[in-house]
């Protein structure tokens, strides 16, 4: 019933406007959400640039994006920890995308990628934007979890609109097995802390739990200025 309205009131409706609406109702629900989270150390980034890479391959135009706060291995481009590079708009924020790509050739875009998704506040808002009302393909891929293993960022909250998820696993650092969390090597608090191997670590539940015990203990001599238990608090994390 709903239907027969619609193509009753486009039949009212001038042959130029009738067809702007029909293109308009095309075009909206007609995109995607795809989701690639995990630990550090993942492969999100690899398994980003492969679906792109296949996406270009198909005759589609992409776009990738990148927050500007992730300047570890280059400013303009999309790097994992493997070396392999892609050019990307590092931005601040999602949502000034399109005027800043320019709103044509936005317009023409097929499909936009997204690393490095949990530092954008409106992460949520844009790919309902683009895949809603835009009918583009968004593909995602960041950190479901920070240090603590506590949601990070706005990832977890496109999760319920998103059309497909993959969780992907690292190596434990320390016995091997699946990683499935990201450990932090230092004391420091701050829950965005950009850094690499330096910084972070893969670790199984097992290592988590072990690992983050001596962390807290190492924490703990920091604030009772034991310095040197704290040194050999760390060292054993390591």
């Amino acid at each position: 019933m709903a239907t027969l309205k619609a193509s009753f009131l486009l039949k009212t409706l001038d042959s130029d406007v009738a067809g702007d609406v029909l293109s308009d109702l095309e075009r909206r629900g007609s995109g995607a959400i795809h989701v690639i989270m995990g630990p550090m150390f993942s492969g999100k980034s690899t398994s980003l640039l492969r679906r792109i890479k296949s996406e270009i391959s198909d005759g589609r135009s992409v776009a990738m994006l990148k927050s500007s706060k992730d300047t570890r291995y280059a400013k303009d481009s999309v790097v994992t920890h493997d070396g392999i590079g892609f050019p990307c708009w590092a931005l601040p924020d999602l949502m000034s995308f399109p005027e800043k790509f320019g709103q044509d050739a936005y317009n023409k875009l097929d499909v936009i990628g997204i690393d490095e998704a949990q530092f954008f506040g409106d992460l949520y808002e844009f790919c309902c934007k683009v895949a809603d009302d835009d009918g583009k393909t968004v593909i995602v891929a960041g950190l479901d979890g920070d240090y603590l293993r506590r949601s990070f960022g706005a990832l977890l909250d496109i999760i319920p609109i998103a059309d497909s998820v993959t969780k992907l696993t690292a190596r434990c650092e320390v016995c091997g097995h699946k990683a499935f969390f990201t450990l932090r090597k230092n004391c420091d608090t701050r829950t965005e802390l950009i850094g690499g191997a330096d910084v972070y670590m893969p670790v199984c539940r097992k290592h988590y739990i072990t690992n983050h015990i001596v962390i807290k203990a190492s924490k703990k001599a920091l604030e009772d200025s034991d310095k040197e238990r704290a040194v050999s608090c760390v060292a054993a994390t390591i």
